[in-house]
């Protein structure tokens, strides 16, 4: 069976906030982002909007050629999924990108964390929840914790993990080099994006449509 490789990739950014909860936690790594490629092009998680404003938080698609990233320290761990499982968990992660604008950084979800207690909210995710949640879904992953008390620490301790990186994120030798495959190559990212937003409007279309038939039904 042919097999593809995802990556984990695990970080602290070194700001305040960061600071205060490796703190709390006890632990290096704070944040985590999934990755569909070695070279870190197509990386996915809940953050920040904007790199400086810790409070304006979503669906993101991380772009690590900025400052804010580079200086990062990280964890780069791979994970081999199958053909199949790769090709779901990169149609379900385009689809949450062609729809970001649905999805909420789950702020409570954290304290339900510090509380033991899950806090269910729709559409809302912190980051290790994120990457679970979607791991989940596609038959990856199944820790016994439910996804919304998971932390990035419960992910590294993973035993299907396997570390390939340690150290600043702007040495890690990859980095940003251009992807082999086609499917990887922006027109194809355009084109599957718009695909996914295509397919979400008709999906839309016909409930309305379903709907109006109902009413006129009764």
């Amino acid at each position: 069976m042919k097999t593809k490789t995802i990556y984990l990739l695990f970080s602290s950014t070194g700001t305040l906030l960061a600071r205060t909860i490796d703190l709390y936690t006890r632990t290096s790594y704070n944040h985590v982002s999934i990755a569909l490629d070695q070279s870190l092009n197509l990386v996915y998680s809940f953050g920040r909007k904007r790199p400086k404003n810790p409070f304006i938080g979503g669906f993101v698609k991380e772009n690590f050629n900025l400052p804010f990233f580079l200086e990062s320290n990280c964890a780069i761990y791979q994970l081999k999924v199958t053909e199949q499982e790769y090709e779901q968990l990169k149609e379900k992660i385009l689809l949450m990108e062609a729809q970001e604008h649905l999805y909420r950084y789950n702020f409570l979800g954290l304290f339900g964390v510090i509380l033991n207690k899950e806090i269910p909210r729709q559409n809302a995710y912190f980051c290790s929840q994120f990457v679970a949640t979607v791991l989940k879904e596609c038959g990856i992953y199944h820790g016994s914790k439910p996804p919304g008390l998971i932390r990035p620490q419960d992910l590294r301790e993973w035993r299907e993990l396997t570390l390939v990186y340690q150290g600043k994120l702007e040495s890690y030798p990859h980095l940003n080099e251009q992807p082999e495959e086609e499917e990887n190559n922006p027109i194809y990212q355009v084109f599957s994006t718009y695909y996914f937003i295509i397919n979400y409007q008709l999906y839309r279309t016909k409930n309305r449509v379903l709907k109006t038939l109902r009413y006129f039904r009764y």
